[in-house]
């Protein structure tokens, strides 16, 4: 059983229910961070893909509202991909997403393994 604060997400008493930890998290200014099995996942995902010749580099930042994991093709480049872990829209959109270089969000959802999904390769029919 989750425990829920009652304050708002900016402690305004506005009656949005938001778990303990979270609270706790905020107000002591704790980073956002992926736990081991969502980092587990996403690091089988980046091996494949080095191994396949696509990605080369990576980094992790651990911000005050999110984490992120940044993919690169070359470390003096802009990011191709980052894996998004923001909290605060875990009851909405879903905590997770992808996002390309472009801004554009290519998938958002509750469970990581279905947004990872979006980097699966789908066999296509290809006609002769």
């Amino acid at each position: 059983m989750t425990d829920y604060g009652n304050q708002g997400e900016d402690g305004d008493g506005s009656g949005i229910l938001i778990p303990l930890h979270e609270a706790r998290r905020a107000r002591l200014d704790i980073p956002v961070t992926f736990e081991r099995r969502e980092l587990d996942q996403i690091l089988r995902l980046y091996g494949r893909m080095v191994a396949a010749g696509e990605w080369r580099d990576y980094a992790i930042d651990h911000l005050k509202d999110r984490a992120i994991f940044s993919v690169f093709r070359r470390a003096s480049e802009i990011p191709l991909f980052q894996i998004v872990k923001d909290p605060k829209l875990t009851r909405r959109q879903g905590a997770y997403s992808v996002v390309a270089a472009t801004g554009t969000i290519l998938k958002r959802g509750h469970e990581l393994t279905r947004v990872l999904a979006v980097f699966d390769k789908s066999p296509r029919l290809v006609r002769i």
